[in-house]
């Protein structure tokens, strides 16, 4: 098959018909990318955006194209590594981390929850929460306290189109409402939340996957040892089945999602006060964050 460039095709775009060329295919993702940005406000003039990286193929291919985005607007840009204590596993992604950040020239810090929390996720007590439940909490925690402290006006995560409609399938089958409303193009409920930006929303994570080898970014692609726990998978299985008889499945729950999120945003909101011991924002007295870590500690003492 051959691209409308007349190129041989290495890719087809089953929900829109198309066949791309690596170069065509390439622009497209740029083109996507962009659109995104404009659409939702995400980078203005003057802006630092921290980055959430992991050395995986998401958030490495977001530094790339953020990097490449400083080429025509003015705006500071750093990294943030999380160590999250998985051994065999995460000192790899870090490397490689580090590695496109110095490629790239993006200043970048490492942070670990050992350090900051005084546990990893290896020694994580299944009891108390899946291990995959008990990184989110923790590594949500820490990506919005540490841009805070660098000054960052945007967080920017490497959440693609998969990510975002599994998010908003899982929420709904748990009845939480107050995180379904939350799962949309940006959410801003507090001047102690970084307001969270997804430039990949819009790209299906096969699309960034083919981008990655394509522009020969270095990405880790090792599966982190906890992922079979998540209900994610459940998720991620029942789309793909449905995708794959209906290529636009994806696509379309995105959309509706987005049309419904500002009245879900406005009827599903709660105060935001400060947590009574680590002053992080919260819903509830405590955090979650800290309610696990209590959790965690009271079985120790046992």
């Amino acid at each position: 098959m051959r691209c409308r460039c007349g190129r041989k095709a290495v890719y087809h775009r089953r929900q829109s018909g198309q066949q791309l060329c690596a170069i065509c295919f390439s622009k497209s993702i740029h083109s996507k990318f962009r659109k995104t940005i404009r659409a939702h406000n995400y980078v203005e003039k003057g802006d630092t955006i921290a980055v959430g990286l992991s050395g995986g193929k998401d958030s490495t291919v977001l530094l790339h194209l953020l990097s490449d985005l400083k080429k025509d607007r003015p705006f500071e840009m750093e990294a943030i590594i999380i160590d999250e204590g998985i051994s065999t596993y995460r000192e790899k992604t870090i490397e490689v981390a580090i590695k496109n950040c110095e490629i790239l020239g993006v200043e970048y810090h490492i942070y670990s929850f050992e350090k900051e929390f005084g546990v990893t996720i290896d020694a994580c007590d299944s009891r108390v929460c899946s291990h995959c439940s008990f990184c989110g909490v923790l590594r949500r925690n820490l990506l919005n306290q540490k841009a805070r402290e660098l000054g960052a006006k945007k967080l920017a995560v490497g959440l693609n189109l998969d990510d975002e409609v599994q998010s908003v399938l899982m929420n709904f089958l748990r009845g939480d409402l107050f995180r379904f409303g939350r799962t949309g193009p940006s959410y801003t409920e507090s001047p102690y939340f970084v307001p969270r930006i997804k430039p990949l929303r819009d790209i299906l994570e096969k699309e960034v996957m083919l981008y990655a080898i394509l522009s020969k970014i270095h990405v880790d692609h090792s599966v982190c040892p906890y992922a079979s726990e998540a209900f994610r998978g459940d998720i991620r299985d029942f789309l793909d089945r449905m995708e794959s008889k209906r290529p636009t499945t994806k696509y379309s729950l995105l959309r509706s999602y987005d049309r419904l999120a500002p009245y879900l945003q406005e009827q599903f909101t709660s105060t935001i006060s400060l947590c009574s011991q680590c002053g992080e924002p919260t819903i509830d007295t405590i955090c979650k964050t800290c309610s696990m870590l209590n959790t965690i500690k009271k079985m120790k003492e046992r």
